[in-house]
């Protein structure tokens, strides 16, 4: 059974009993106090955590097929999920294993390299990201420099350049990388530790989600795909990581929504809860305006995804865009409706506004995903 028939046959109840296994789970292991030690520390995720994602409740296999290891969801239970792991700023490498590489191994087809990779991944033993962004942030394989150069003598290719804004590049087992070759960009795998290869963690604005440079100085790789086909295969793959990340993006909207209502029912000034006062009324509602926008968008999108509707792409580019407004939006007033103590670094407002903003830029920004939506209308 595929994903989309697994997605299509789950009903709602079903979604509400993972929704609240993993909202459970988060809050007993990943609460604000483990965010805080995994942001100390490096690698930026608790390993330890990572298993248990994976003994316990097999998250990492949920939206792997079966014939690889996996549990065979598709995109509608991700989507919970994902939705669940937004809301607690997971420090995970949960988003660029799953959504991001997992997802771009299957898009291309090519069954050897599933068959090689997934397993591991799917049980929490492997984990994987996918780099694609150089120096100026754009995930448009019209943007690649990096070169893979055919070795006839070695009888493999090698990578040379650089890739940035790697999501956990300098801890992931595996690493897709986009390519330039003479048939046009391509999709390549790279081993951790693989020699001429080297990370270098960047310091970005947000603390939860770790990122690298890296540098390739012909380093072996291996052809995913067809040789050529990696413009193509992106584009594919940033339909399925947007509607990830707006799912992401809905669940730590709503968070901040929960966290402004919940204190403006106990903060009290001149003898009456703030939330009693107009002002205040108005931004929570604003805000609640906002998050159900943004979780109708995402949801829509991944319900798509899992027909196979024509109309997903469209649907992608939408919810990525709807729900980066609406986190920002959110983000930004929670810490209006904390007023001070919102400022501070003790309270964790200003980590929701740090993630709002890097995932409103993560794949090139609203002038690159406002393009993107309108090319997926074909306008």
């Amino acid at each position: 059974m595929t994903g989309a028939d697994v997605s299509q046959g789950t009903d709602d109840s079903d979604l509400e009993e993972l929704r609240a296994a993993v909202r459970e789970f988060l809050a007993d292991k990943a609460s604000e106090e483990a965010l805080r030690k995994s942001i100390a520390s490096e690698p930026r995720f608790d390993p330890a955590l990572w298993a248990l994602m994976a003994e316990q409740l097999r998250l990492p296999a949920l939206a792997i097929p079966e014939e690889y290891g996996g549990e065979g969801f598709g995109p509608v239970e991700l989507g919970v999920v994902l939705e669940e792991m937004g809301g607690a700023l997971l420090c995970a490498p949960f988003f660029s294993t799953i959504v991001l590489a997992a997802q771009t191994l299957l898009a291309s087809g090519d069954e050897r390299a599933c068959a090689r990779h997934l397993p591991g991944i799917a049980e929490g033993t492997a984990t994987a990201t996918l780099a694609v962004a150089e120096e100026d942030g754009a995930w448009d394989a019209a943007h690649v420099a990096t070169r893979a150069v055919l070795d006839a003598d070695a009888g493999g290719w090698a990578l040379h350049g650089s890739k940035s804004f790697v999501i956990d590049g300098a801890t992931s087992d595996l690493v897709l990388v986009l390519a330039r070759t003479h048939a046009g960009t391509s999709l390549f795998a790279v081993d951790r530790g693989a020699a001429g290869l080297t990370a270098e963690p960047m310091t970005t604005l947000d603390l939860t989600r770790a990122m690298a440079r890296l540098s390739f100085d012909d380093v072996p790789a291996t052809l995913i795909g067809t040789d050529g086909d990696g413009a193509s295969l992106i584009g594919r793959v940033l339909d399925i990581a947007t509607t990830g990340l707006a799912a992401e993006q809905a669940g730590a909207a709503r968070r901040c929504l929960e966290m402004s209502t919940r204190y403006a029912a106990t903060r009290f000034q001149f003898g009456r809860a703030i939330g009693s006062f107009q002002a205040v009324k108005h931004k929570c509602a604003d805000m609640l305006v906002q998050v159900e926008l943004a979780q109708a968008a995402s949801r829509e999108a991944a319900r798509l995804a899992a027909q196979g509707d024509a109309g997903f792409p469209a649907a992608a580019a939408a919810a990525h865009a709807v729900c980066s407004r609406a986190f920002m939006f959110a983000a930004a007033e929670n810490i209006q409706v904390h007023g001070g103590i919102g400022f501070t670094w003790e309270h964790p407002a200003h980590l929701y506004f740090r993630r709002a903003k890097s995932a409103q830029l993560l794949f090139g920004g609203p002038g690159a995903y406002y393009e993107r939506l309108l090319d997926r209308l074909g306008i």
